[in-house]
This record gives C-alpha cells, structure tokens and sequence, in this order.
C-alpha cells in the first residue's frame, strides 16, 4: 500500500500519471507530461519477477516534443489499472497490451486502454473499427441474462466492495428506461427492497459498481488473450487509484482499501495473486483503516508539501494514530485542531492565555473573558478541552 498526501494542487493526480507512465510506457487518457524546462527528466525504479530492480531514466525532448523511450518491451510483468477521479479508467495488459515494435505480429494492438466515463459505461470503439469494450450497460446485463461465469464474478466483486456487511451491492433484474429506449439497463437491488437501475445509484455507487466491473472485464479479457497467445497469464495487479474515497460515504472509506487487497481473491478463489496500491487520499478515515495491516516494511505514506517555493515529496514516519481526529493533526494532514476554524481560533487563544502569552492573542479574544465567551458559543459542552479551560480560569481567579 502507498498512499500519496498534500493539499491541492501539489501534484499527486500528476505523480500517478507519472507512474503509470513509468509502468506502462503510455500516457493515461493520452495526456502527456510537458515539462517547463528542457532538461526536465524521470528517473524510476522498481522491483520485477527476476531478483533486482529494474531502473530507468528518461529525458525529454523539447525539438521532437516526447520522452525519450529505449526500444524493448516494459519490464513490469503484471495489469496495471488506474481509476480516475473523473470516472475514466485505464488499463495495461501484458497480454492484450504489450508488445517489441511496431513490426511484431498483433503490432497493431493498442498501448494501452484508456476510456472516458462514457465509454466506460456505453463501450469504446477504435478508429478502425475493433471493439476494445462493450460497456459496462451492455456486459453487465449480458452476462446476467446469459448466467456466464463473469457475472458470478462481478458479484462476488462488487459484494467485496460493498459499503458494509448490511448494506451490500446486489444486482437487481434488469429493466427498461422509458417507453422509447430499448437499451436494458443493469440495477441494484437497494436494502428497502427495490431494484433501482445504476444510471440513477449514488455516485459513490456508481463509481465502485464502475471500478468492479472494470476489473472483471480486464481480468477476463487477459485469460482470453493469454489463452490465444499460449502464455501463462499475469500473477500480479497494480491498482493506481486517484482520491480513493471520492464520493464514498464514512463507513465506506473505511473499508475500500481493505477491500480492493481482497478483490483479486474474490475474482480469482485465488490468494496467491499479489496486490499493490498506490492511492491519492484526502481521507483520515482511509488512512485509519489500513492501520491493522500496515507493515512499514512494504507499505508507505508520502506527503506533498511546497518548501521555499518548491514542491518537496517525502516520506510520513508511520505510527497508529487510532482516533481519526488525531489522524487530523498529524504530519499527514497538519491541522491545528480537529474542530472548526472558529473553534480552532478559539482554542489557540485559549492556549496562548494559558501559558501567558498574550502577545499573540487575536483582536477580539484578547481577554479570559472574551475567549471564554468564544468558547461557549463555538465548542460542544462535552468537548475534552472544557477540564483545562476551567481549571486555567479558575486558578487565574485566585
């Protein structure tokens, strides 16, 4: 697991599409890094089946406007998928995806698959004509109508990636929007009993009920080119997944990580299948949820930050931190308080009066009393920090 942190506009979408870049050797979404300078490069390294690591680095050319590449084949051996915050997906098969140069026989299979929400859930067509998906709209009812072996997946899926062990996703009968379209669309049955067709779920639902059939649709697809070709088919699958808890519910939050390690045994009845996680958070909660399985041997949090004018990439000391509010505060996310910015105000004149370091105080809160009035009309009566305030005014007063 890693998981990338810092403020907005620091670049962590952007240290994603570096890596998938570096894994794959294609640009997701066909958007490409330009750098400002012309001597900028990209310098990586990573381990692979064979004992070391593979390490690389790449220039780029401003006069042929591209970063340079060698010639050969990428050496990550496993699929790499990469969820956008947007609703795209990508995806790399070393099967359907990998190839030598342009004269290799099947040259003319694409680098990657990169497809746009909509084509995600309505199906992606090449220039020349070869359907690379079917949709999620078209496979997921498909499958179900015809009880083939993808469906059964897609349900153990999407029961893996559920919101809680109450809540689940099921799918629901298909059903038909309107008196006009003829399309059938997929739906889930919802814990009230009814079965509502996933264009009209939550975001959250759509989002996970997206990702869950992107897996399954890669999964297959690769069996079904590696049987063609006569290979033995991935072992291993490297999730790139940008604001992980985007749109998710608190509950949800904390259990999509612990999930998605899961997912591939689920899809596979196989737990030999090792999972990587490289992740972009906002999320105490996410953070919080992988605490019993974190191992700082293989796993780490890095944390974006601008120093000097210069964004700096470094890796976060990892320690349980158990309550999400004191996730909060840590060096992750670098709050003073876990309250609001009133009450945050308040508290920190508070604790300046405190200590007798009045020089400090705000206009406003420049007295116990002013402060205390502050407190009161900002801070819960049952808040933990009513003990130290009381006892602070009520040794002043003597």
């Amino acid at each position: 697991m890693n998981f990338l942190t810092g403020d907005n506009g620091l670049g962590k979408s952007f240290l994603l599409d570096v890596a998938w870049w570096v894994l794959t050797r294609t640009w997701a979404r066909g958007i490409m890094a330009v750098p400002h300078s012309s001597d900028a490069e990209i310098t990586y390294r990573y381990t692979k089946t064979t004992p070391g690591f593979f390490e690389g680095k790449n220039e780029f050319s401003r006069k042929d406007y591209l970063w340079k590449v060698a010639p050969g084949r990428p050496a990550i051996p496993g699929i790499v998928i990469y969820a956008g915050v947007d609703g795209s997906f990508s995806a790399w098969d070393p099967a359907r995806n990998y190839w030598k140069d342009s004269k290799e026989v099947g040259g003319d299979r694409p680098k990657a698959f990169n497809f746009s929400p909509e084509e995600v859930w309505r199906g992606a067509i090449a220039a020349n004509g070869t359907r690379y998906c079917n949709g999620l709209i078209h496979d997921w009812v498909s499958w179900q109508k015809g009880r083939e072996s993808p469906f059964d997946e897609l349900s153990k899926v999407l029961e893996v990636l559920s919101p809680s062990s109450i809540e689940k996703l099921l799918p629901g009968k298909p059903v038909h929007i309107g008196p006009i379209d003829e399309t059938e669309y997929p739906t889930l049955l919802m814990p009230y009993g009814d079965d509502v067709p996933l264009v009209y779920a939550s975001a959250g639902m759509r989002r996970i009920a997206a990702l869950a059939y992107l897996l399954v649709w890669t999964w297959h697809g690769h069996l079904r080119a590696s049987r063609q070709l006569g290979v033995n088919p991935a072992r291993e699958i490297i999730f790139l997944i940008d604001e992980v808890e985007c749109h998710l519910h608190p509950q949800w939050q904390r259990r999509i990580i612990p999930a998605l390690l899961n997912v591939m045994q689920a899809l596979t009845s196989n737990s030999g299948i090792p999972v990587q996680i490289i992740a972009t958070t906002h999320s105490p909660l996410v953070l919080a949820s992988v605490e019993p399985e974190f191992d700082e041997d293989r796993d780490a949090v890095f944390h974006l930050s601008m120093q000097l004018r210069e964004v700096r990439l470094e890796p976060v000391h990892w320690a349980k931190q158990g309550d999400v509010s004191n996730w909060l505060v840590s060096e992750v996310f670098r709050l003073q308080q876990a309250r609001s910015l009133d009450a945050e105000r308040a508290i920190e004149a508070a604790e300046a009066w405190m200590r007798g370091d009045t020089s400090v105080l705000p206009a406003g809160l420049d007295t116990g009393e002013s402060i205390d009035r502050e407190l009161r009309r900002v801070l819960a009566g049952h808040d933990d920090f009513w003990p130290r305030w009381v006892v602070s005014r009520e040794h002043a007063s003597q």
